[in-house]
């Protein structure tokens, strides 16, 4: 019986949609960003170029019959990963964003928090379906 839980197909297929999104724009947009944001191009650009495989996955997992637990598991910890690094990032000296960078910087760590606490609710819920 193939796993059903709109919830979770949902949450991995809308982080994938604005992954995917955030991934072509700093991949496209580094210069126009960089200069907007005060954050380096390079820096920009490879995150951009991170989440390309990360949305081939996240977009796999989530169009299944069947979802996969562990592969949702790799899809939280991703976002869990993503969310600290974006936090660290802030607080380290490699960087000097301005307030606008800040808080694009802060924005899409919240963004990708929520993305991963609804997959984990998500998860959660499947768990209890098929118990």
């Amino acid at each position: 019986m193939p796993n059903t839980n709109m919830f979770l197909r949902y949450a991995l297929l809308a982080d994938a949609i604005v992954s995917g999104a955030t991934g072509l724009l700093l991949i496209v947009g580094a210069g126009v960003l960089a200069g907007l944001l005060n954050l380096p191009v390079p820096l920009l650009r490879e995150a951009g170029l991170i989440l390309v495989p990360y949305v081939a996955f996240v977009a796999f997992v989530g169009t299944r019959a069947n979802i996969s637990r562990g592969a949702t598991a790799v899809v939280i910890a991703a976002n869990v990963l993503w969310t600290a690094a974006s936090v660290l990032l802030l607080l380290s000296n490699y960087v000097a964003p301005n307030a606008l960078g800040i808080a694009f910087v802060l924005m899409q760590a919240v963004a990708v928090a929520a993305f991963g606490a609804a997959q984990f609710i998500g998860l959660r819920q499947t768990a209890a379906l098929t118990a």
